[in-house]
C-alpha cells in the first residue's frame, strides 16, 4: 500500500467514527460496488434457486446464499481497498479481478470461520495482506485486539437491519389490505407462510432475503474496512508517515543542494591532501638506523602481560569445563549393584495381572426399550442421512436454550477484558455529582458594531473566543452577501454560504471568505480555536477587503 497516495484523511479515530468513514466510502462508490455484486450474484441466485426447485428444497437456496456471502464480500472490499489508495476500479475491472482474486483465503471463511462474528475485520487481513500460517493468525489477533467488541456489535446491528427489511417487506403487503379485512388477511398470510407454503411464496421469500442481504452486506464490509484502516493507522502511525513524507517533499530541493556541496568537498579533499604532504626525510633515512620493512615488531611488556592473562583465562575455562563434565557423570552404578532377575517377583506380577479386576473386559447391564430392540438399525423410513439430520435438529430443539446459554457464556468470557472494566466502574461507589457552574455569555448585538475589529478583540481578550469568532463570521457573511448580490435564507449553512460566495467577482475576496468559513467550522464543530497570532492574521486579511475599520 502506498500511504502517500491515500485519498482519505488518515488519523486516529474512535471505532464508531471509523465505521462511519467506511459507510461514507461505500456511499461514495456505490455504483462500483453494487454493479459487480449484482452481476455476479444474480446468476448464482438463479442457479441455487433452480437447484432448490428441482430438489423441492427452496430453503436450501437461501441457506447457501447466506453461507456464500464471503465470496461476494470480495467485491466491496476490492473496490474500497483500491479507491482509498487511488481511483476506484470500474465495473468491468472489478468483475475481471474477482474471477482470480482472493480465492485461497476463502477456504477458512467458508468452513470453520464462517460463523465468526468478526468477519468484517478479519476478511481485509486475509485478502489484502497476503500472509499465511502463524504470522497471519498473529496479525489477525493484533488487529482485532481493541475492536473485537465493536466488530461483534456491528455484526448484530447488520443482522437486525436485514431482519427489519424482511419484516418491512412483509408488512408492505398488508398495507394494501383494507382495515376491516386486516385481521383475516394477516391470519391467512401467516397460514400461507407457515403451513405448507407454495413454491412461489418460498421463491419470493428467497428473493426478499437476497435483496436484504445485498443491500446491507456492503455497508457491513465497509464499516469493517473502516475499523481495519483505523487500527492500522493506530499501530503503524500512517498519519505521521504522511506528515514526514510531505516534510521530505518540501525539504528535497535543499537536500539536493547540500548533497552537491558535500560531493564537491569530497572531490577537493584529495587535492588538498596531496599538496600538504611532504617527502619523508630524517636521520633514520639518512643513517640507515630506522626499522627495516618486514622486521618483526618489538613486543612491549604490556603486550606480554596481556598474553599471559589470556592464557590464564583459557586455562581456568578448561578446568571449569572438566569439572562440569565430572559433575554430570552418572553415579548410580557406583552406589547400587546390578539388579538380577528374581523368579518370585516375576510370579507375583503374573498373579497380579491374572486378577479379574485388572482385566480389560467387563460386563455392563442396562435397561433398553422394547421398540428399540425390535427395530433393526438401518431400517425404516427415517434411516440414512436424513435421520442423522433429524436427530441433530431434535437435539438443538431440545437443548437449544442450554446451547445458547453456553455460547453466551463463552462470548462473555472471551470479551471480558472489554466490558469488565466498564462494569467495574459502573458498579463502583457512586460519586456525588459536582456542581455545574453556568456562566451567562454576553449576547451578540443584533446589529454589527461600528468598530468590528475592536469588538472582536475585546471578546477574545475577555475569554469569549467562540463568541468573537461567531461575530467575525457573521460580519463576513453579511459582507459577502452584499458583494455577491444575494439574499441568504435564515439559518443558511456554511456550505450554502460558500456556494453563494462564488458570485463575488474578486477571487481574493472568495479565498478570504473561504478561510473564514474554515476557521469557524474548526472552532464550532471541532473545538479547535486559533491562537492569538492566527486571529490577528485573519483580521489583517479580512478587514481591508470587507471595509472594516482596524
Amino acid at each position: 500500500m502506498r500511504v502517500d497516495s491515500v485519498q482519505v484523511e488518515l488519523r486516529p479515530r474512535s471505532a464508531w467514527e471509523a465505521m462511519e468513514l467506511g459507510n461514507a466510502l461505500v456511499r461514495r462508490h456505490a455504483r462500483a460496488i453494487w454493479g459487480p455484486s449484482l452481476l455476479l450474484g444474480l446468476p448464482v441466485f438463479i442457479a441455487l434457486n433452480a437447484l432448490g426447485w428441482a430438489l423441492d428444497r427452496l430453503w436450501l437456496a437461501a441457506l447457501l446464499m447466506w453461507w456464500l456471502l464471503p465470496v461476494f464480500d470480495r467485491a466491496p472490499l476490492f473496490v474500497l481497498s483500491r479507491a482509498v489508495f487511488g481511483p476506484a476500479p470500474g465495473v468491468r475491472a472489478t468483475c475481471a479481478a474477482l474471477l482470480r482474486w482472493g480465492w485461497r483465503p476463502l477456504l477458512g471463511h467458508l468452513t470453520w470461520r464462517r460463523p465468526s462474528p468478526w468477519r468484517a475485520v478479519t476478511l481485509p487481513v486475509d485478502l489484502l495482506e497476503g500472509l499465511a500460517g502463524p504470522p497471519l493468525a498473529q496479525r489477525r489477533r493484533l488487529l482485532a485486539d481493541g475492536i473485537g467488541g465493536h466488530a461483534l456489535l456491528l455484526t448484530v446491528i447488520c443482522q437486525l437491519f436485514v431482519l427489519t427489511l424482511l419484516v418491512s417487506l412483509g408488512v408492505l403487503v398488508l398495507i394494501f389490505v383494507p382495515t376491516e379485512l386486516l385481521s383475516e388477511s394477516a391470519r391467512a398470510m401467516w397460514a400461507l407462510v407457515s403451513e405448507h407454503p407454495p413454491r412461489w411464496i418460498q421463491l419470493l421469500g428467497n428473493l426478499a432475503f437476497w435483496l436484504a442481504l445485498g443491500l446491507i452486506e456492503p455497508f457491513y464490509i465497509g464499516a469493517g474496512f473502516g475499523l481495519y484502516l483505523n487500527r492500522r493507522t493506530q499501530l503503524e502511525a500512517w498519519d505521521l508517515e504522511i506528515a514526514f513524507r510531505r516534510l521530505r517533499a518540501r525539504l528535497a530541493p535543499a537536500g539536493t543542494l547540500m548533497l552537491g556541496l558535500l560531493l564537491a568537498g569530497l572531490l577537493l579533499a584529495p587535492m588538498s591532501a596531496s599538496h600538504a604532504q611532504a617527502p619523508a626525510t630524517g636521520d633514520g633515512a639518512a643513517g640507515g638506523t630506522g626499522p627495516t620493512i618486514g622486521a618483526p615488531p618489538h613486543r612491549s611488556d604490556e603486550d606480554v602481560g596481556t598474553r599471559n592473562e589470556e592464557l590464564a583465562a583459557a586455562a581456568r575455562q578448561s578446568a571449569a569445563g572438566q569439572a562440569q563434565d565430572e559433575a554430570q557423570r552418572p553415579t548410580l552404578p557406583e552406589v547400587f549393584a546390578t539388579v538380577e532377575d528374581d523368579p518370585a517377583f516375576a510370579g507375583a506380577v503374573e498373579r497380579a495381572y491374572a486378577d479379574p479386576l485388572l482385566d480389560g473386559k467387563r460386563v455392563v447391564t442396562r435397561w433398553q426399550r422394547k421398540d428399540e430392540a425390535a427395530q433393526a438399525p438401518g431400517s425404516g423410513p427415517d434411516a440414512g442421512v436424513l435421520a442423522v439430520i433429524a436427530r441433530v435438529l431434535a437435539l438443538f430443539a431440545e437443548y437449544g436454550l442450554w446451547i445458547l446459554l453456553a455460547i453466551l457464556a463463552a462470548v462473555l468470557a472471551a470479551t471480558a477484558r472489554h466490558w469488565w472494566p466498564w462494569m467495574r466502574e459502573t458498579l463502583g461507589p457512586v460519586r456525588e455529582p459536582r456542581a455545574i457552574v453556568v456562566e451567562e455569555a454576553p449576547l451578540l448585538p443584533e446589529a454589527l458594531p461600528a468598530d468590528l475589529v475592536a469588538s472582536v478583540r475585546r471578546l477574545w481578550n475577555d475569554g469569549w473566543r467562540r463568541r468573537a469568532l461567531a461575530l467575525l463570521y457573521r460580519a463576513s457573511v453579511e459582507a459577502m452577501a452584499t458583494r455577491a448580490g444575494v439574499t441568504l435564507v435564515p439559518g443558511a449553512t456554511e456550505a450554502q454560504c460558500l456556494r453563494a460566495a462564488r458570485r463575488m467577482p474578486d477571487a481574493g475576496d472568495r479565498d478570504a471568505f473561504a478561510d473564514m468559513v474554515r476557521v469557524w467550522q474548526q472552532a464550532a464543530y471541532g473545538q479547535r480555536m486559533p491562537d492569538e497570532a492566527g486571529l490577528e492574521a485573519l483580521l489583517a486579511r479580512l478587514a481591508p477587503r470587507f471595509g472594516w475599520r482596524s
